[in-house]
């Protein structure tokens, strides 16, 4: 920018321009409005134009008066001088005034700067199309002195409180953005506490869990030693009875007549008695060893301490260890257990962590069917009042490319209000000490989260609820999938969704432990 193109009032002659102005709009209007004096910028290719304005205005100490000669550059010197008023020739040799004005409305740095039209023509036409072009005020030139500095007063200060009107509207948006970002901000600590929490919760929950686990293989390890053992050696004891009994009998043949004490002895012990019963006795104890064997088997599977990984399980052998596990909460209960197991292929899944969702899920059931009204051990009353026998049913099937696991009871149900909250962590209607409100919130996490599986369930108070799992098959499995039969109306190239737990409908389990 050229000396000549800029002419600044000697009382002023050493004001630096702004050297950090942006030419957004709202930072054009932000300005340190108590420090920031009367300033004009005279637009005119006519130097003596400029001198005649300045000599008016040198006696106003609080006004700053700038003049460019070059019209060109007149933006970008009205950007860096940011004036309050603009005095702007309407005619001038190689640039239209009435474009300038243009110009200058259409840059956001400048559209709002009040302009002041000069010319030499008082026509209403021109007036009109100036004021039209954007013109805040049209004066003949030269103009009378009071008269220009009393407008260019009256325009500055109408800027002057323009801007503090946008300072403020700025400042509420300011606040109100701030607000904003405050609230999305503790929404996402929110959640991350929440998220916090639930972590935490599934932390302490499969501590517990493993630690149930390590626990369980170690009794089954020290109970299988000495099961094996004496199973190993039952066989031997039966067939040395047995031989000790055949022994006795060619005695009595051999010597019918025994000696008085032996006889005496005989009748003490009932040896008819020992010889019709021994057989009932060596099979009850060999039915005893093989229960316990299986008791341990069923421990074994459910720990699975040497199975964290994903690998490709029996569906079937998790839920009869998991049931094995509850067979005593079924017998004290009396609760009629129906299983009908289709033909399932091994999945890819990780076989542990079912294991824990079937004992939680398996486990409140028994705690919804115990929960009826009853007459009997073994039965319960509906709602019309008929006699209903405590159920649990147990069905798996191919349903698409997943198995579809549904556990069904009797039970008391789950109101609708309660429905919508059963996934979620630490809620639970079971008494303080009972429950943690943990098991259905860390069941969905494996089902959805960890199998890639949905997880739905059908409630209607009274009546019982049907829990349904579906878990998908692993890449492997899809040969596998196409030689079994699939269950009717289904199809193999189904698809297995994962629904938010909003559209899970109810479930009455809500946790273990």
């Amino acid at each position: 920018m050229s000396e000549e193109s800029i002419k600044i009032n000697p009382a002023i002659a050493l004001r630096s321009l702004p050297q950090n102005f942006s030419a957004t709009p709202g930072e054009a209007m932000i300005k340190e409005l108590s420090v920031q004096p009367v300033s004009i910028l005279l637009i005119d290719d006519q130097p003596i134009v400029g001198e005649a304005i300045r000599r008016m205005l040198a006696t106003e100490k609080d006004i700053e008066f700038y003049s460019c000669t070059d019209p060109d550059e007149a933006i970008q010197i009205a950007t860096q001088v940011q004036p309050t008023v603009i005095l702007q020739d309407l005619v001038m040799g190689e640039v239209d005034g009435l474009m300038l004005l243009r110009f200058f409305r259409a840059n956001p740095a400048t559209r709002d700067i009040p302009i002041v039209v000069l010319s030499t023509k008082e026509e209403p036409e021109q007036k009109a199309e100036a004021f039209a072009s954007g013109a805040n005020d049209y004066l003949i030139k030269i103009p009378d002195k009071i008269e220009l500095i009393a407008r260019l007063r009256y325009h500055s200060n109408a800027y002057h409180n323009l801007c503090k009107r946008y300072e403020v509207e700025l400042t509420k948006q300011y606040n109100k953005e701030l607000e904003f970002r405050v609230q999305e901000r503790t929404q996402e600590l929110t959640e991350a506490l929440e998220h916090l929490k639930q972590t935490q919760a599934q932390l302490v929950q499969s501590e517990k869990m493993s630690g149930l686990g390590q626990l369980v293989a170690g009794i089954a390890h020290e109970i299988n030693n000495p099961i094996s053992f004496i199973s190993g050696n039952l066989t031997h004891f039966i067939e040395y009875a047995e031989g000790l009994l055949t022994l006795v009998e060619l005695y009595e043949q051999a010597f019918p007549e025994l000696p008085i004490t032996i006889q005496d002895f005989r009748e003490s012990l009932d040896l008819e008695f020992v010889r019709e019963d021994l057989p009932r006795l060596m099979s009850s104890i060999r039915g005893g060893s093989d229960r316990i064997r299986e008791i341990v088997v069923n421990l074994r599977n459910f720990s699975r301490m040497d199975e964290s990984d994903r690998k490709e399980a029996d569906i079937h052998e998790g839920i009869d260890s998991t049931l094995g596990m509850l067979q005593h909460r079924l017998d004290e209960s009396q609760i009629e257990l129906i299983k009908e197991y289709g033909e399932l292929p091994p999945i890819e899944c990780y076989p542990g962590q079912l294991n824990q969702v079937f004992i939680n899920i398996l486990t409140n059931a028994i705690d919804a069917v115990s929960d009826r009204p009853q007459l009997s051990p073994s039965q319960s009353i509906s709602d019309d009042g008929e006699t209903v026998p405590r159920k649990i049913s147990i069905k798996t099937e191919l349903q698409g490319e997943a198995v579809a696991i549904r556990i069904t009871d009797n039970g008391i149900g789950i109101p609708p209000e309660l429905q919508i909250q059963i996934f979620n962590p630490f809620f639970t209607t079971k008494e303080v000490g009972e429950g943690t409100g943990l098991g259905l919130a860390i069941s969905y996490e494996i089902i959805v989260k960890k199998h890639q599986g949905r997880i739905r369930c059908e409630s209607h108070p009274s009546r019982g609820t049907e829990f349904i799992i579906e878990i998908p098959f692993g890449s492997n499995q899809s040969n596998n999938l196409r030689q079994l039969p699939l269950s009717h109306n289904e199809s193999a190239v189904s698809s297995v969704s994962q629904p938010p737990p909003t559209e899970i409908a109810s479930l009455q389990w809500l946790e273990v432990g």
